[in-house]
């Protein structure tokens, strides 16, 4: 019960993190097609939105994992 609920709670904050992430937003940038774009590294808080989506998605993963063990 306690891992379900601990998912539900990631899902949702995966969601907003992956929402709040700008790269190639608009429709242009799903088919490639964007304007005056190049390839910039992240930096602050872009960075951390970035690292914390991994982290998260990993850990959904391994909670995953564990519901079908347990």
């Amino acid at each position: 019960m306690f891992i379900s609920i601990t998912q539900i709670i990631i899902s949702i904050i995966l969601i907003v993190l992956i929402l709040l992430q700008e790269r190639s937003s608009g429709l242009s940038g799903v088919f490639g097609g964007s304007e005056n774009e190049f390839y910039a590294k992240r930096r602050g808080l872009e960075r951390l939105i970035f690292i914390a989506t991994i982290a998260l998605i990993i850990i959904f993963a391994i909670l995953s994992v564990l519901n079908l063990i347990i």
